[in-house]
């Protein structure tokens, strides 16, 4: 089975790839990445939007039997 996301793009190729030589140049190791993306973020001057965490959706609750 596929999904809405399985397809062959040459953008979305030339994305996976780049994360690649990125995630490989340092490690794999995630805190540095998250850290590596947080500091590029920062000194690109673009302002970053900050939106408060969700809550999430109550579940239905099931009649009892």
């Amino acid at each position: 089975m596929t999904s809405a996301f399985d397809f062959d793009d040459e953008i979305v190729e030339e994305i996976r790839r780049r994360r690649e030589v990125h995630a490989e140049s340092l490690g794999y190791d995630l805190k540095r990445i998250t850290e590596d993306l947080q500091r590029q973020e920062r000194e690109s001057g673009t302002p970053v939007v900050k939106r408060a965490p969700r809550k999430p959706h109550a579940m239905p609750r099931r009649a009892s039997a």
